[in-house]
């Protein structure tokens, strides 16, 4: 994009891209074949292009450092952008798979940076598969947390195979995350939220958070208000439904 089309973009208020710019359909098919890098193994991730002030040139390893939080459909990058200043100690990325999307978070994190010198240097995103390719960018117990906000329903029986929980994806996930991590689910379709529950409720590496577990734990609180999607909810007056589970090792 040149620096022209790119000013065209941004809001004159904020500085920040406006998303009209960057629209796409609500869902991807997980199934369908996409044109991106995909790295050979997490090793192979260059933080350098995600983290340039943790990671100032290609290559260079800190082991101290590495991505521990994973926004899976990240959208228009809500969450992340909370998070960063929650934990901004953190590194964390979203993935997502539409182009233009991620084009979006990419600028509005780019903005971010610019305008709040010092902050969001945490945060990042990729446009990549996740559904096919958590095992290239992490490694096992790397993660501390993983989301699942308001992901694709895929309503016809047929396309349950396309959902982003399920319990074969759900072995993927228990290996990238480390024993105490968590994932948190939320969704306003009750029939998906009841299928991710009844999910992670049935394998045995996940264990359900307790209620003072949840109300002590200020991410939840921002799983229904940070995202363009949970916010789109609450204007409605709409139900939300909720799986938070915690990585365990099975007895």
């Amino acid at each position: 994009m040149s620096e022209t089309e790119l000013n065209l973009t941004l809001s004159k208020s904020t500085g920040l891209p406006r998303k009209r710019f960057y629209r796409a359909r609500a869902h991807s098919n997980p199934l369908s074949d996409s044109h991106f890098p995909v790295p050979t193994s997490p090793s192979h991730v260059d933080y350098s292009l995600h983290y340039p002030h943790y990671f100032p040139s290609s290559g260079q390893i800190n082991s101290s450092k590495k991505i521990q939080f994973a926004d899976i459909g990240c959208g228009f990058g809500g969450l992340l952008i909370s998070l960063s200043t929650l934990f901004p100690e953190t590194l964390m990325i979203g993935m997502e798979l539409r182009d233009k999307v991620t084009e979006y978070v990419k600028e509005r994190i780019l903005a971010l940076r610019l305008a709040n010198p010092g902050q969001y240097q945490n945060i990042s995103v990729v446009r990549t598969n996740s559904m096919k390719y958590i095992p290239n960018y992490f490694e096992k117990g790397q993660l501390l947390k993983m989301f699942f906000l308001f992901p694709d329903p895929h309503f016809k029986e047929k396309n349950h195979r396309r959902r982003v929980i399920s319990p074969h994806l759900l072995d993927e996930y228990a290996y990238v995350l480390g024993v105490g991590g968590i994932i948190y689910t939320i969704t306003d379709v009750e029939e998906l939220g009841e299928w991710m529950r009844a999910c992670l409720e049935n394998h045995p590496m996940f264990e359900a958070l307790t209620e003072k577990e949840l109300e002590a734990d200020p991410v939840v609180k921002l799983l229904s208000s940070a995202t363009e999607e949970g916010q789109k909810v609450a204007r409605n007056g709409g139900l939300t439904f909720q799986a938070v589970y915690r990585r365990t090792t099975p007895s």
